[in-house]
């Protein structure tokens, strides 16, 4: 099965030709290497029995071939607008914004993770793919799996912990472990 995402990586400059070397040698030849602004990513196209294989494959692959990298965030995001949810969905945005308001639909669409009365309202990506799942009976194949949706959360936020956890008090660090289980 081939798996889509992006790994955005600090830490070595990924353009440098012997990265681009290294990163083929340790089997990174399904990626195109990017920047925007300061930014610096890998498109992946992996072929993988399931997503968490090709996303801890190739972040794997891209920590053990170039000292000092590091994967510091997994995209797609989970945080999305409007538009986005339209976008990954393949609705319109006037459809979405009746979905949220509850115009159409079974209703029960979920709350925006950003204040109500933000301009730019923001929603969990694997809230709003759980909620198509769940109450439009998985109609829209175009909003992808929940499952996936929520693997990228934890992923992100096992990152977060990693890049943290070295500015957490050690005891506060055992509560941690003990949070997520």
């Amino acid at each position: 099965m081939s798996h889509q995402f992006t790994l955005i990586v600090e830490g070595v400059d990924l353009q440098d030709e012997a990265s681009v070397e290294a990163l083929f040698d340790a089997g990174c030849d399904d990626a195109m290497i990017g920047r925007v602004g300061g930014i610096q990513y890998l498109d992946f196209d992996r072929e993988a029995e399931t997503f968490g294989d090709a996303v801890f494959g190739a972040t794997g692959a891209i920590e053990s071939a170039l000292p000092g990298a590091q994967v510091v965030h997994l995209e797609p995001d989970d945080l999305v607008t409007m538009s986005e949810i339209a976008e990954r969905t393949g609705r319109t945005r006037e459809s979405v914004r009746l979905l949220v308001g509850g115009g159409r639909g079974p209703g029960g669409f979920p709350a925006p993770a950003t204040h109500f009365r933000s301009r730019q309202r923001m929603w969990r990506w694997q809230e709003v793919v759980a909620w198509f799942a769940e109450r439009l009976g998985g109609a829209v194949p175009e909003a992808g799996d929940p499952t996936t949706a929520a693997f990228i959360v934890a992923f992100n936020a096992g990152l977060a912990l990693r890049a943290a956890q070295g500015r957490v008090p050690t005891e506060e660090r055992r509560r941690l472990r003990r949070l997520v289980g």
